[in-house]
């Protein structure tokens, strides 16, 4: 059993690599590997890749792994659509879409879903997010510089409860590709949600509980509790 960081180099952005850390720490028997720009991805030739991750980066990493994922898209197409996990977290999320614009500057996506992404380098949003995906609370924060907007055909990851999605006035925040998700929320999602790690350890086979299960739920209830009280302000 495999588990892939794709780009480290780029994507580790908001303590974004502490998500596949945490999971690798949940399945200590997977090999972690940590594929660079310029290298052929574990997926494309490895069946044992059960998991594919990326995180959040710059909006100039995002155009240099673009380039160097473009020439796999079709394998990664397959190998999701064949069932293997993933999650891509922060602006990493946008690399699956059709295009990233800014001002009249566009960058294609690898098009996996139908989802368009705006960037606005002069005006960045902050916000706390609390929401639902499949019963589980999500919670996590919101710090980018771009919004995106679904296309037809896109599903949701979680749906909004407080704070906003994947653009204002959306109804939900991030999206599912088959088994991947993609999310704008940053930080060490998995860390925050251990009840989610969970539920993505069932749905690849996996029983038992994610590492430090306990001391995590308890800051994830905690955390909770703030961001369910009306009084707090989000944003």
């Amino acid at each position: 059993m495999k588990l892939e960081y794709l780009y480290p180099e780029l994507g580790n952005l908001y303590g974004d690599s502490g998500n596949i850390l945490y999971l690798q720490a949940c399945l200590p028997e997977a090999e972690l590997i940590e594929t660079h720009v310029g290298d052929e991805p574990a997926f494309v030739s490895h069946e044992d890749v059960v998991f594919v991750y990326s995180g959040s980066m710059t909006e100039r990493g995002q155009g240099i792994a673009l380039e160097a994922l473009r020439t796999y898209e079709k394998a990664l197409r397959e190998r999701l659509e064949g069932g293997m996990h993933g999650l891509f977290t922060g602006n990493s999320l946008e690399l699956l879409g059709t295009s990233i614009t800014e001002g009249d500057t566009r960058l294609d996506g690898l098009g996996l879903v139908p989802l368009t992404a705006r960037r606005n380098l002069e005006k960045r949003y902050n916000g706390l997010f609390l929401g639902n995906a499949e019963d589980i609370e999500i919670v996590g924060f919101h710090s980018r510089f771009s919004h995106a907007s679904p296309g037809e055909g896109l599903t949701g990851f979680a749906a909004v409860e407080r704070g906003i999605g994947l653009e204002e006035g959306c109804k939900y925040e991030g999206y599912r590709f088959h088994n991947l998700i993609g999310t704008y929320l940053l930080g060490p999602v998995l860390v925050l949600n251990p009840l989610f790690t969970q539920r993505i350890m069932q749905s690849m086979g996996i029983s038992g509980e994610p590492a430090r299960f306990q001391e995590a739920l308890a800051a994830y209830e905690a955390r909770l509790r703030e961001l369910r009280d009306k009084k707090r302000k989000l944003d």
